[in-house]
């Protein structure tokens, strides 16, 4: 039986990223293993093809980056007790820049990670040609299991 250790979720603060860290702190804290919570802030050079109005963009994105790092703050402090619950504590959290897929598949080595835990926005048709999906790519390039939660299948939950 494969024996998870370390757990890494990647969250986006959505309303559904606590339905996400939910089902990974249930995970954690049935085998015991580590949580480490990361959020990606997407680097604006990725969207050099489109318009950009001209600003200063390092301090925009040191700017966001600064606002993700409060908001990651604020997520950890608002779902302690969701974790403690579960049995979690030293949960980490970290704030990371760059390409979103490739930032949570390095971190994932970084920390040794043996099970990932995402969410899916379910993009499909244009969203999906536009923005890509994040969860794909960690599914088919990561080193290590990939759990997928689709928080949006509420049909699903109704009928359970």
């Amino acid at each position: 039986m494969q024996e998870f250790k370390t757990v890494l979720t990647p969250i986006d603060f959505s309303e559904n990223a606590v339905k996400v860290a939910r089902s990974a702190a249930y995970v954690a804290g049935t085998f015991r293993a580590d949580l480490h919570f990361i959020f990606v802030v997407q680097n604006f050079e990725d969207y050099s093809g489109f318009f950009v109005p001209p600003v200063n963009l390092p301090n925009l994105e040191e700017e966001i980056f600064t606002s993700a790092q409060q908001r990651m703050d604020s997520f950890m402090e608002e779902n302690q007790a969701m974790l403690e619950g579960y049995g979690l504590s030293g949960v980490k959290s970290k704030v990371l820049s760059g390409d979103v897929g490739e930032e949570i598949l390095n971190y994932a080595v970084e920390v040794n990670s043996n099970l990932i835990i995402m969410g899916t926005h379910g993009y499909k048709g244009l969203e999906r040609i536009m923005f890509g999906s994040v969860a794909d790519k960690v599914v088919k390039t990561a080193c290590c299991p990939v759990m997928t939660i689709n928080p949006y299948r509420k049909e699903c939950e109704e009928s359970a």
